[in-house]
C-alpha cells in the first residue's frame, strides 16, 4: 500500500504555510485527483472481491441517461486499466457524487440548475409525441 504524504511536514520543510486543500474541477488534474481518491479509499474486502470504500454501507438505485452510464463505464475502464483493478461504473459515480456534494455550500443555488433546459437527445421528441 502506498504511504500518504504528510503535507504539513512538506510545507514546514519548504518554509511555507499550509492554508488548505486545492480542488481541481476537471481535465488532467481532475482525473489525477479522482485516481488518487480511488487509490487511497478503495480496499479489497476481507472476504475478497472488488475493491471498494469500506464506508459505503448504503445502496440505492440511481436513474441515469444511457450516455451518462456509458461515460461512467469508460472512466471506470480507463482507471481500471491504468491501475490493474476492476472498477464498476457506479463506484465512479459514487465518488463523483461525494466530490460534488463537498463543493455545495448553498443548496438553494442548485435550484437554478434544476430548471435549466437539458440538451435534447435524438429521438426523444418523436417518442414523446407518440404517447
Amino acid at each position: 500500500m502506498r504511504s500518504r504524504l504528510n503535507m504539513d511536514k512538506i510545507a514546514k520543510a519548504l518554509g511555507a504555510e499550509r492554508l488548505g486543500r486545492v480542488h481541481s474541477s476537471g481535465g488532467c488534474f481532475g482525473a489525477a485527483e479522482l485516481l488518487e481518491d480511488i487509490m487511497q479509499r478503495f480496499h479489497v474486502p476481507a472476504g475478497g472481491g472488488r475493491p471498494t470504500d469500506p464506508n459505503w454501507t448504503q445502496r440505492r438505485l440511481v436513474a441515469l441517461a444511457p450516455e451518462t452510464l456509458n461515460r461512467l463505464r469508460e472512466i471506470a475502464r480507463d482507471i481500471g486499466n491504468a491501475r490493474q483493478m476492476h472498477l464498476n461504473a457506479m463506484q465512479v459515480a459514487a465518488l463523483l457524487i461525494e466530490r460534488a456534494l463537498a463543493q455545495v455550500t448553498d443548496p438553494l443555488q442548485l435550484a437554478d440548475h434544476i430548471d435549466e433546459p437539458r440538451p435534447s437527445r435524438t429521438g426523444m421528441k418523436a417518442a414523446s409525441r407518440r404517447r
